[in-house]
């Protein structure tokens, strides 16, 4: 659960209890620790929300709170319908549809007059093709999200064709195609995989043995050693498995 979420659901959780609450059952319902309820608490706490309590004894949500309504300044909403505009032409499908629900909802939430920022934006974005891929990207998305291992069949940049099996972290999405960040089994490393170079696919069962956050730590580090080493905009491209 985000951490976003996660203190939208306390709230609720004290909302609905008619007497102090321990953080130890907040924990319970929540799927944390105490540390986790006693850290989130007092964020909730340092953004005005009126909990009443301390630790070891309990806490209340103050009668009559309620969340705050989601307001959008004019750049707010164009940022919105600029990003959602970009997922929707270069998105697969499923992401832009999403995309198009996206503007819907900011439409319905947007304040009264803001009706010309979806009717007639003052900002757009050019249509691109989209590109060839060997393995639809809602499937990466799906393997990520499910923390699979991918198997592939990949063409370098000169032709020759390796199989391999990757740990993918993160899908990028460029106008010239996609790119996928991995950890490499054959290579032992980070690399860089373009989505039109696969010839081949398949999201296997297994599930990639590391804590994606840890995993993920670990390819930012690698990257940064890169920048360092190379400090050139071509660090990314010097990367991509050959």
């Amino acid at each position: 659960m985000r951490r976003g979420d996660r203190l939208f659901e306390l709230i609720e959780v004290l909302r609905r209890s008619r007497q102090p609450i321990s953080a130890e059952v907040i924990g319970e319902q929540l799927e944390v620790s105490k540390r986790t309820v006693y850290r989130d608490i007092a964020a909730l706490m340092a953004q005005n929300v009126p909990i009443h309590g301390e630790a070891g004894i309990g806490y209340v949500l103050e009668p009559g709170f309620h969340m705050p309504p989601l307001m959008l300044t004019p750049d707010e909403i164009e940022a919105a319908v600029l990003g959602a505009q970009w997922v929707a032409t270069r998105g697969e499908p499923e992401l832009a549809n999403a995309a198009a629900n996206l503007i819907s909802k900011l439409e319905a939430i947007a304040p009264s007059g803001s009706e010309t920022f979806f009717d007639a934006p003052s900002t757009n974005v050019a249509p691109v093709e989209p590109p060839k891929e060997g393995l639809d990207s809602s499937r990466i998305r799906t393997a990520i999200r499910n923390r699979n291992k991918i198997w592939i069949s990949y063409r370098d940049d000169k032709g020759s064709t390796s199989e391999r099996t990757i740990w993918p972290l993160l899908l990028g999405y460029r106008d010239a195609g996609r790119i996928i960040a991995a950890w490499c089994e054959l290579r032992s490393a980070f690399r860089y995989f373009r989505t039109e170079r696969i010839n081949a696919a398949n999201v296997l069962p297994d599930r990639i043995p590391q804590r994606m956050d840890l995993l993920r730590a670990e390819w930012q580090k690698a990257m940064a050693s890169e920048r360092e080493k190379y400090m050139a905009p071509t660090a990314v491209a010097r990367q991509e498995e050959r």
